[in-house]
């Protein structure tokens, strides 16, 4: 039976407008589906409305090496479209780009826009259909292959590939709402769904702190007296726990623990400075300031709205004078600056997560052209993988490289 549609995507977001136009750049005629308004909806919320398209990490291995032992699986995809290849792809469609620090990549318009207008025109110029406001409602199979998508008008569309690009539970009001993930365990795959998120705390006090930004931080989770986790870099307070890109990475590994029993966290704020060398500090300070009070010296060593905080902690009266610190309050104060601890209670949840961990598990998926291993005409790209690197543009990567190696797979293979 002739199909109208070599390939059909069901996403378009940047892995399914990536792929769709790869695809048609091979000479396929390619269907993409988008259940919201418009595509690339999600791309105006990355990178803090800036989208971090990329890290500058150009070395395909060394790139890989930032997912763990599941790296390996990305090779193929980086090799065929890398982040070297991505900053290519941009400034030849005259979106340039620069680098900022941790080797982020943005646009030199810092205009997650301008990424979005880009593929809508390149969706425009190389021919393909696209169908917003198109919910598929099922998945038709039969045995190893799809037969056809129903919608939820119950218009049918049929195409001799398909292609799953609907990312996973992260900002669900972009519309990730984790709709391909029961449409692949319907198809015969099996389904993982952790995710980068913020976690909330028990301490009631940390909403006093909400918006403060740490930076050049070290944080460490705790479990049964045991460092599990540590991570250095920035992190950010919200109204009700962490969030920021320490927070964020290392979410994956403290849900783990907490389904294990209770973990906490410890925060850092001085981590150039062992225990000896910030009394010493400590001493200078309140030598040096001897008739001010403690919470007008604290400010050359923390931002103000956390001395507060401390203070009540450290059960230090703030309109204490510097000569009447005492040892123990010197001892309290070094350990909270140290070792500021907090009660893990739980992840935030994929409402707010940024990224979905988890998704179709990578032996279920052919690397090389990211076919489906159970279903033989199904292609998976993007944040549904099981596939999930730090912050710092990698995740999106890998919707950029999946997408080009799976569009351009989908369009040249056969049956």
């Amino acid at each position: 039976m002739q199909t109208p549609y070599d390939l059909a995507i069901i996403g378009a977001g940047p892995a399914g407008m990536m792929a769709a136009v790869r695809a048609s750049q091979c000479g396929a005629k390619v269907l993409l589906l988008e259940k919201n308004r418009m595509p690339g909806i999600k791309l105006l919320m990355t990178g803090k409305d800036r989208c971090n398209i990329t890290n500058a990490e150009t070395d395909p291995l060394k790139f890989a090496d930032n997912f763990g032992k599941n790296g390996k699986f990305l090779l193929n995809a980086l090799y065929c479209f890398g982040a070297e290849e991505t900053i290519r792809f941009f400034d030849e469609n005259a979106v340039k780009t620069k680098v900022e620090r941790g080797g982020r990549v943005f646009p030199e318009s810092d205009r997650a826009r301008d990424v979005q207008e880009l593929f809508l025109r390149l969706i425009k110029e190389q021919g393909v259909s696209v169908l917003c406001n198109s919910r598929v409602k099922t998945i038709v199979h039969r045995e190893d292959a799809i037969e056809k998508i129903i919608l939820e008008d119950a218009s049918e569309i049929r195409a001799g590939k398909y292609l799953i690009c609907t990312g996973g539970l992260s900002y669900p009001k972009t519309g990730s709402t984790g709709d391909g993930f029961s449409w692949a365990e319907n198809l015969g795959h099996t389904i993982t769904q952790p995710a980068l998120t913020p976690i909330l705390v028990k301490e009631p006090w940390v909403k006093e702190l909400e918006g403060l930004s740490l930076k050049n931080v070290s944080i460490s989770v705790y479990q049964d007296n045991k460092k599990k986790d540590e991570r250095f870099g920035e992190a950010l307070f919200t109204d009700s726990g962490l969030s920021g890109p320490i927070i964020l990475d290392m979410s994956k590994s403290i849900g783990n623990l907490l389904a294990l029993g209770q973990a906490k966290l410890f925060i850092d704020f001085k981590p150039a400075l062992d225990f000896n060398v910030l009394d010493k500090r400590l001493l200078r300070d309140f030598e040096e300031n001897r008739n001010k009070a403690i919470k007008n010296i604290l400010p050359g060593l923390l931002p103000r709205k956390l001395i507060p905080v401390i203070m009540s902690l450290a059960q230090i009266d703030p309109e204490k004078k510097g000569n009447s610190i005492t040892k123990d309050d010197r001892k309290r104060l070094r350990l909270l600056l140290k070792e500021f601890p907090l009660t893990i209670k739980s992840l935030l949840g994929f409402n707010k997560a940024i990224i979905t961990a988890g998704g179709i598990p990578l032996k279920e998926i052919d690397p090389k052209t990211m076919r489906s291993r159970i279903i033989r005409n199904l292609f998976f790209a993007g944040e549904i993988i099981d596939l999930d690197g730090p912050t710092g543009g990698y995740n999106l990567q890998v919707c950029w490289s999946t997408g080009y190696l799976a569009g351009e797979q989908a369009a040249r293979a056969g049956g």
